[in-house]
């Protein structure tokens, strides 16, 4: 991820505002909030804030569009010569990770979101609500919690603000 991360900055760099470096890497599935305050790393000058606005502004641009279409996209893509195998592979993958929120539901998908592990986040979150067939408005808001707490967490690391505390 990291090298991801770096040649997205090294080419973005230089042409467009750091924040919104951080906002275009944190719409990227894999990369999310977490890949964009890495990239924020990277970047000399930049402070928490505008960096944790970026990156949640970002992360949550896909998602109503996710909760809205997702199941139409991978209908089509399922008829598709080249990408049928696709969305049998990614929802496959996503339901691996279903058991928390199956067994919590609204509290499970925040969880979900919020705490900052590998394969969790706003992209495999919102894509898990539509599979489990949560409602969509709930789980923006839920998404949205999420997203905002794993944010607060990575930036307070990566600004070393919890270096600092202890």
């Amino acid at each position: 991820m990291e090298s991801i991360v770096h040649a997205i900055v090294n080419g973005l760099s230089g042409k467009i505002s750091k924040e919104f470096i951080v906002f275009i890497v944190s719409m990227i599935p894999i990369l999310e909030l977490r890949g964009s305050i890495l990239a924020a790393g990277f970047m000399e000058g930049t402070t928490f804030l505008p960096t944790y606005i970026a990156a949640v502004l970002g992360n949550m641009l896909p998602i109503p569009f996710i909760l809205l279409f997702i199941e139409k996209i991978f209908a089509w893509m399922k008829k598709s010569k080249h990408l049928h195998k696709l969305p049998d592979w990614i929802e496959k993958k996503a339901m691996s990770k279903s058991a928390q929120i199956e067994k919590y539901g609204y509290l499970g998908l925040f969880l979900f979101v919020a705490i900052p592990l590998p394969g969790t986040g706003a992209w495999t979150g919102s894509l898990l609500s539509v599979l489990l067939g949560l409602n969509p408005k709930k789980s923006f808001f839920f998404v949205f919690l999420g997203v905002l707490t794993a944010g607060l967490i990575i930036s307070l690391l990566a600004f070393g603000v919890i270096q600092a505390i202890f």
